[in-house]
């Protein structure tokens, strides 16, 4: 699977150095590429969201409030000692930022498929059965991956395996908040029934409100950050950040 937000083209590049002179200003700023531009552009696939996509770096507005979140409320950039972070599918935005930093011990990974480019570095590793010791890493990030894997819970718990005794994880899923309970039904198959039933060809549920208690059967504490709320009208604009977002933050605590 890609997290990349947009399919990269031929002339994407010439686009891309165009749409940047043309959008050149001072009203929104990228916190990841701390580019400037008179609006971010609309992104989607059906309702285009306004001021969703950094033409630079390709974030959306999901990675402006994880990366957010990463430099102001934990110790990852700041941290005494090297990191041993586990990155799964890696976002483009997050890649290079990682990689050039002489304090993560980085391991991009990705269950390789036929038709998508991954960044150079990146391994192929299916996260339902990853091939590290138990309590290796010291950081995890999973952003929008479990809705793909028909065996959540098992990648989950292999996630939690890798962790260290005090580690912590940033686990993101799409929720919709008008479900209480995840709904998943395994005789929905066809990518157009996907889409009818989870909202994406290659989705395999919808998670609702119910998502935190998954993570916490496995073993982990969890804690649930409305971050956007934190920040002014002025600053969700300008940042470009989503709508009622919840982060969660996940740790081992194995006593």
């Amino acid at each position: 699977m890609s997290n990349s937000p947009i399919t990269i083209s031929k002339n994407f590049y010439l686009k891309k150095k165009f749409l940047s002179f043309a959008l050149k200003g001072n009203k929104v700023e990228c916190p990841i590429c701390l580019r400037r531009f008179i609006t971010f552009l609309p992104f989607g696939s059906k309702n285009k969201r306004a001021n969703a996509l950094c033409i630079n770096c390709l974030s959306l507005e999901r990675h402006r409030l994880i990366w957010l979140y990463l430099k102001n409320e934990t110790d990852l950039f700041e941290h005494n000692n090297t990191v041993k972070l586990l990155h799964v599918s890696p976002e483009s935005c997050f890649f290079t930022k990682f990689k050039k930093n002489p304090r993560i011990i980085y391991y991009p990974v990705d269950k390789f498929e036929e038709g998508y480019k991954y960044p150079k570095g990146t391994k192929n590793m299916d996260i339902t059965s990853i091939n590290k010791d138990s309590n290796f890493f010291d950081v995890i990030i999973c952003n929008h991956v479990f809705e793909h894997i028909v065996d959540d819970l098992k990648a989950i718990s292999e996630i939690y395996r890798v962790l260290k005794n005090k580690g912590w994880a940033i686990l993101q899923v799409p929720i919709d908040e008008n479900l209480e309970i995840t709904y998943e039904d395994d005789q929905i198959s066809t990518p157009k029934e996907r889409e009818k039933a989870f909202g994406q060809v290659d989705h395999v549920r919808q998670y609702g409100k119910d998502y935190k208690k998954r993570l916490e059967v496995v073993g982990f504490k969890v804690y649930e950050s409305q971050y956007t709320d934190t920040f002014s009208q002025a600053d969700k604009f300008r940042f470009g950040l989503p709508k009622n977002r919840t982060i969660y933050l996940c740790r081992k605590m194995q006593s």
